[in-house]
C-alpha cells in the first residue's frame, strides 16, 4: 500500500495577502481558486512536489461561528502549526522571502537539532520555516 500527503491547511486572515506572499516570498503558485458564497479556499503548489497541495482559507469559511472565532483566537495568538519548508540555496530563499516582506524571526542559522534554517511569519502570524535540503 502506498499513501502519499495530497493536501495541507493554513488558516489565514486575508487570502488575497497570504496569496501574494507564499508566491512572491516562496515561490508558490495558485493552482485552484474555489469560491463558495464570502468564502474560498486556494490551493498553492509548487513544481517541486506536483501531487501536494497548500489550501488556505479564513477561519470561518466552511466553518460554525463558534468553532471560526476559536480558530481566528489561535490564529492570532500565534498557536496554529507552522510549516516547514526545504529548499537547496537556503540565502537566496531567505532573500527573497525578506524581500517579500516576510516578518524574520530567525536568521539563517545551523541548528543543533541538524539542518541550517531560517523562521519567519507570513502575514497572518503564522510561523514558517525554511531548511536547507
Amino acid at each position: 500500500m502506498a499513501i502519499s500527503l495530497q493536501y495541507t491547511n493554513i488558516t489565514v486572515n486575508d487570502a488575497e495577502e497570504s496569496i501574494a506572499f507564499y508566491r512572491d516570498a516562496l515561490g508558490l503558485s495558485v493552482s485552484n481558486d474555489v469560491k463558495s458564497g464570502e468564502f474560498r479556499w486556494v490551493t498553492l503548489s509548487t513544481d517541486t512536489q506536483p501531487g501536494l497541495g497548500i489550501v488556505i482559507s479564513e477561519p470561518h469559511a466552511g466553518r460554525s461561528k463558534a468553532d471560526g472565532d476559536a480558530l481566528q483566537e489561535l490564529l492570532i495568538k500565534g498557536m496554529l502549526p507552522m510549516l516547514v519548508f526545504s529548499t537547496d540555496d537556503l540565502d537566496a530563499t531567505f532573500e527573497q522571502a525578506t524581500a517579500a516582506g516576510a516578518e524574520v524571526l530567525e536568521e539563517p542559522k545551523d541548528q543543533p537539532w541538524g539542518p541550517r534554517d531560517c523562521a519567519f511569519r507570513d502575514p497572518s502570524g503564522n510561523m514558517v520555516r525554511v531548511s536547507q535540503a
